[in-house]
């Protein structure tokens, strides 16, 4: 009878493979993350060794393996210098919480990966074929298992004979063992007879699991067995053998989790009791057996102990179970609501009363840096020999108390020396990495790294799990917001954390003002912002911190119009011996001072060229940056600012208006090529400004229309050469489908018109695809067919042009026909392509024009068609006066006049030559090119 269960899958995991023996680098094993590289034949190991190197958590996005590596810096240097065979780039990142390893597989490459020896293994294979080793067999889905039972008075086994391996999980649950499998099947269970001591099974199937529900006294052992494709499970009796513990740790990283270490985890079940009706989890595992053995409960989550894989219950709605290969990873969004690591050390003595440790875990207290009656010196000695004695005893055992490393760490950090505090602390984690979780050593850590300018650092300690809700945390992520240029987020922290701001010392009180008076005045919020300055200079800060605060306050009385009164502030700020505050009031001075033409744009300029070296790596530099580049743009000195706005580089991309000097450095391109701003520059210089900073040229249409704009000015001034290397740039290395073929057109025409018709056909014939406009078809065959005829190709020409009558094609048509001496063929056309023209005789022909009526003339008289030639003559008549080539079309429109049988071709030689039709094209096909660009 089929049990009615509910389940679902969390994540399906990465086929592990059994990798042979191989050379691996030797490394300290004392390291917290050692990484070790081998290679064989076959494929690359990397593996991630020590306390933090074991924790490590490998995923698959596509072609992306991504390692979680922790918060420790990682030395991948050997990987990023030299990838290994299958893998195209290696990069580091930071998220929240640690930093992560990205190795980007080539096409057709693959890994695996999983646990041996302490350590998390990764094998990277340059042919995805030697990793599979063949297809892994499965199991039809709904195929039938016959399970066969073995049945005596105090014990039945059950053997479950797949045909392919699948993971299990097998556990008691109250008055009953639970047996879930990863696969959907149809089985076939022994009677109620045949289970011995116990009750009848009832089993359910799902879209992906099979289940398995036994009835059974709470005094019958239960264990579990894998061989092959065949389960067999033991209910009573002693345990036939003994699984392989499931290793079970606390990660504090990010959001607090359970991490269990289960070779061959396969899947996250969820399953629904129908006895009790609770939701709970089960997780299967691929042979040999490995099991939880001892029962581990938190205030969200339970693990139960199990023969097989991993079984979870909650009382929660949100608790998610993922399958990472060979890491199983139990959280919560918020992470898990355990209690701190220190909780399990041993009481410590006695805390000294101005080293206690502050109401909350990221605050620090002003007593911290008070010296005592000894002086700094000995205080510092005293306090670093007890945490070193208390560092000793912990290699012996792991339950000594933290106490006087953390005394020492207060003292530092209130004593302003973040530098040695952060390492106290990493220390600390190194010994015992579950510190991790522990709040006091996140908070003080976040703060030592916000102190000293690690703001990315700091930023992932106070997003770790344990400081969740916590005010003092609160207080710090806003001055974080305020350094990066989050206005909004820095406001909505300080308000979150306000009720503790006043527990900090005062420099740092003046900080948090100064910054959150900063945010209030970029969201407009004049009035706060006057008043948090008021708080800021209240509290008899350092005279660092005091100027920092004048200098927001410049800021403030720009804004409201007191220029004068902020240009003093200015300047008295500029000439302190502190550059880093000294450089933004310069930097104010200028600019007030350009505004009120106190000073010339070529005397500022010069003054942010100085400044712009005074100060780097910061907010302030971009400043800078950005201000003489629109200097130089206004002054037109455009190479000047383009070299400028680029200055800054990527390194500088996450600081407060990185994005605006981009932005500028965008705008500055397009004002060039696009709006026509270089249209006063030589076409040389512009192309060549062009070329240096190409790499800023967008992407679509905009970088398209730059490049077009460009293509024209130099077939203006015949740089046909440089205008084609631009556009074949365009067709191999930015454009696809329909843009490229109509951007090949052109670089056809510039070949054609720089008379190299072997390249016209080669970027025809490369940028031939499938459903183009009609009109670009008739265009690309025209062309084609006219490369083909300068070639000497006249009858392939022919055929190329088909049964095409536009006017392009018939120019082609009718200057082949010239070339093979078919003059009343060529005559015929050049006179059609003058349809209706002879009509307008109130304006001149123009020089393609006139062209054609001395072709058809002389084709006529040629072709000895005098009635023809009569025609064309009363027509055109009217036009020789005012024609560029008077003689030419007088001669060419005469009758035959008794040259019967006397005209030939070498008669009208210099005819012809006044009636050059190539001259003619080339300054039809300049006249398109104005026409494309609106030039």
């Amino acid at each position: 009878m089929a049990l009615g269960a509910m389940g679902a899958v969390v994540l399906g995991p990465m086929a592990a493979a059994v990798a042979p023996a191989f050379a691996q680098e030797a490394a300290a094993p004392t390291d917290p993350l050692t990484i070790r590289v081998g290679a064989n034949r076959d494929f690359t190991r990397v593996e991630f060794a020590g306390v933090i190197g074991q924790r490590s958590r490998v995923r698959r996005e596509g072609q992306a393996v991504i390692v979680r590596i922790g918060a420790t810096a990682a030395d991948v240097s050997r990987l990023r210098n030299d990838p290994p065979p299958g893998v195209t780039k290696v990069e580091t990142r930071a998220v929240q919480g640690g930093s992560e390893l990205v190795l980007t597989l080539a096409p057709g490459a693959d890994a695996r990966t999983g646990t041996d020896d302490g350590a998390v293994w990764l094998n990277l294979y340059a042919d995805a074929a030697r990793a599979a080793q063949g297809p892994a067999p499965t199991v039809e889905p709904g195929s039938l298992v016959r399970v066969a039972a073995e049945a005596h008075d105090d014990q039945v086994t059950l053997s479950f004979p797949w045909t392919a391996p699948v993971g299990a999980a097998v556990f008691r649950r109250g008055d009953a063992v639970w047996v879930v499998f990863d696969t959907a099947a149809r089985l076939e269970m022994p009677k109620q007879a045949a289970m011995g001591p116990a009750g009848a099974a009832r089993w359910a199937t799902g879209p992906d699991y099979t289940v398995v529900r036994i009835p059974a006294r709470n005094d019958l052992q239960v264990s579990a067995v894998g061989q092959g494709a065949t389960w067999t499970v033991t209910i009573g009796g002693a345990p036939t053998s003994a699984a392989t513990a499931v290793e079970v740790t606390r990660d504090d990283e990010a959001a607090t989790a359970l991490v269990a270490r289960m070779a061959g985890a396969t899947k996250a079940i969820w399953l629904t009791d129908p006895m009790v009706g609770d939701r709970f989890a089960a997780v299967t595992a691929l042979a040999p057996g490995k099991g939880n053995g001892a029962l581990r409960r938190t205030i969200d989550a339970t693990l139960l102990p199990t023969a097989q894989g991993l079984a979870v219950e909650t009382s929660t709605d949100d608790l998610t179970i993922k399958t990472e290969g060979d890491l199983v990873t139990v959280t919560r969004p918020r992470g898990l609501t355990m209690s701190p690591p220190s909780q399990a050390f041993d009481e410590a003595p006695e805390a000294q009363d101005k080293l206690k440790k502050a109401a909350f875990p990221a605050m620090i207290l002003a007593g911290w840096a008070d010296p005592g009656h000894d002086g700094f010196a000995a205080r510092y000695r005293a306090l670093q020999d007890a945490a070193s004695l208390e560092t000793i005893q912990s290699t012996d055992d792991p339950r000594t108390p933290i106490e006087a490393r953390m005394q020492f760490t207060r003292f530092l950090i209130g004593s302003g020396l973040g530098f040695e505090a952060i390492g106290v602390l990493n220390a600390a984690i190194a010994k015992t990495p579950s510190l991790q979780g522990e709040p006091e050593i996140r908070g003080l850590r976040g703060a030592a790294r916000a102190s000293i300018g690690r703001f990315e650092e700091a930023e992932a300690d106070f997003s770790a799990g344990a400081l969740a809700g916590d005010p003092s945390t609160k207080v710090w992520q806003g001055y974080l917001d305020a350094q990066r240029g989050d206005w909004a987020s820095a406001r909505q922290n300080f308000a979150a954390g306000a009720a503790v701001i006043d527990d900090f010392p005062n420099a740092w009180k003046a900080r948090f003002g100064a910054a959150h008076a900063q945010a209030a005045l970029e969201l407009g919020d004049l009035n706060a912002a006057r008043t948090l300055l008021a708080y800021s200079f209240s509290q008899n800060a350092p005279a660092a911190d005091q100027l920092t605060a004048r200098l927001v306050q410049s800021r403030l009385f720009e804004l409201t119009g007191e220029s004068d009164r902020a240009l003093a502030v200015y300047k008295a700020v500029a000439r302190a011996p502190l550059d880093g505050i000294a450089t933004p009031a310069k930097l104010g001075v200028i600019k007030l001072s350009l505004a009120k033409g106190l000073m010339t744009p070529v005397q500022a300029a010069a003054e942010l060229e100085q400044l712009k070296w005074r100060w780097r790596g910061d907010a302030t530099e971009l400043a800078v940056i950005r201000t003489l580049g629109g200097l130089y743009l206004s002054q037109g000195r455009y190479r000047e600012a383009l070299e400028t706005l680029r200055g800054a580089g990527k390194q500088l991309g996450n600081l407060p208006g990185a994005a605006e000097l981009q932005t500028d450095l965008g705008n500055a391109f397009r004002a060039l090529f696009l709006d026509g701003a270089a249209d006063g520059l030589q076409p040389v210089q512009a192309v060549a400004l062009f070329y240096d900073f190409r790499d800023l040229t967008p992407v679509g249409a905009d970088g398209d229309e730059m490049v077009r704009r460009l293509t024209r000015r130099l077939v203006d001034v015949d740089l046909l050469p440089q205008a084609a290397e631009l556009l074949k740039h365009q067709v191999d290395e930015r454009l696809e489908g329909v843009a490229k073929a109509q951007v090949a057109s052109d670089l056809a025409t510039l070949y054609l018109m720089d008379r190299q018709p072997e390249k016209a056909l080669q970027a025809i014939w490369g940028s031939r695809t499938t459903l183009l406009p009609t009109a670009l078809n008739t265009e690309r065959r025209a062309i084609e067919a006219r490369a083909l005829m300068d070639l000497g190709r006249y009858d392939h020409a022919l055929e190329t042009l088909g049964t095409d009558t536009n006017g392009p094609a018939q120019d082609v048509r009718a200057e082949i026909l010239w070339k093979q001496q078919n003059w009343a063929g060529a005559a015929k056309i050049y006179e059609a392509r003058l349809a209706g023209r002879a009509a307008d005789t109130a304006t001149p022909l123009s020089a393609a024009e006139e062209s054609r009526v001395i072709r058809a003339g002389i084709g006529y008289s040629l072709g000895r068609d005098g009635a023809s030639l009569g025609r064309l003559s009363r027509a055109f008549q009217p036009f020789v006066e005012r024609a560029r080539s008077r003689a030419a079309m007088q001669i060419a429109l005469d009758t035959l006049n008794g040259m019967d049988g006397v005209a030939s071709a070498t008669t009208f030689a210099g005819l012809t030559a006044s009636a050059d039709t190539f001259a003619g094209w080339v300054a039809s096909a300049k006249e398109e090119f104005r026409k494309q660009t609106g030039g």
